[in-house]
This record gives C-alpha cells, structure tokens and sequence, in this order.
C-alpha cells in the first residue's frame, strides 16, 4: 500500500468521478532513458490510460509520455506499453481481484519516490451514470453549505 508521495508530476483527476477506488498500490515503472527526462520535466498525461495483467506482468496501456525536446533519434514512442513493478504476492492478490466482473486497474497519479518515478495504482470498480450524478450533487450541496458559511463569518 502506498502512503507518502514525493513530488507528483501528474494526476488522473477523471479516475474518482469514472470509479469507486477501494485500494491503491504503489508500483515502479520500466522506463528508457529519455522517458525519465521528460516525465522529470512534468510531460506526462494519465487520461485515457490503464493498466492490464498479462502472463503475470502488469502492464501500463496509453500513458502518454512526451518526446524529449534533446532527444533526437533516441527518443521512445509516446504511448508505447509499459511494464509496472510490483511484487509478486500484489501481482497475484490484483489478478484475483480484476477477473472480478466491474473491477480494473486505473492509474491514480505519478510522483518521484527517491529518485524513482513511480505510479500509484487504484483498484476501482466502474461507477454508473447514477452513481456520478449523485456524487456531483453532493460536492454542489457542500460547496453551498461551505459559501453559507463563509457569508455568516464575515
């Protein structure tokens, strides 16, 4: 389970509104030399990207990565896949869970954990159309209540 983060380069802000997250874990990433650069430098976009198990790997599909500006010829493909590192028990606990029907791997932020990029990964159950419109009436309501108060204060 993963409890401090370092400096977080990039978030999945769409990931708590689309699932229900019930556990995160921490995982490295397998990355080439002029990726780290750039994902160093904050070039990085989590939309639209998830992570899947295959043959015992887990597996990062479309995380985007920007080409490195000095790059040149050495630079990586953007969204290639990438390979996450975690240990085997966690590999082994997540694939029982995700043959589960409703539940996936969603990308919740990348950060820099002592000189190491690395990405935390939320297990979340897909939410129904339902479910996010009475999660988006519940912030409209505390954010009235929290404005309420505001005003009573001053």
């Amino acid at each position: 389970m993963a409890k401090g983060f370092g400096k977080t380069l990039a978030q999945n802000r769409k990931a708590s509104h689309d699932y229900f997250i019930e556990e995160t874990y921490e995982a490295g990433i397998v990355l080439q030399g002029t990726e780290i650069k750039s994902v160093r430098g904050g070039r990085i976009n989590l939309k639209d990207s998830h992570a899947v198990i295959d043959r015992g790997e887990i597996k990062l599909i479309n995380m985007h990565i920007a080409p490195y500006e000095q790059g040149n010829r050495f630079n990586h493909d953007p969204t290639r896949t990438r390979k996450l590192l975690l240990h085997r028990k966690e590999i082994d606990k997540l694939t029982g869970l995700t043959q589960q029907q409703g539940y996936t791997l969603v990308p919740l932020k990348v950060y820099i954990k002592n000189g190491f990029a690395k990405i935390l990964l939320g297990l979340g159950k897909g939410k129904k159309k339902y479910d996010k419109r009475e999660d988006l009436k519940r912030k409209q309501m505390k954010r009235e209540v929290d404005r309420a108060i505001k005003e009573r204060m001053q």
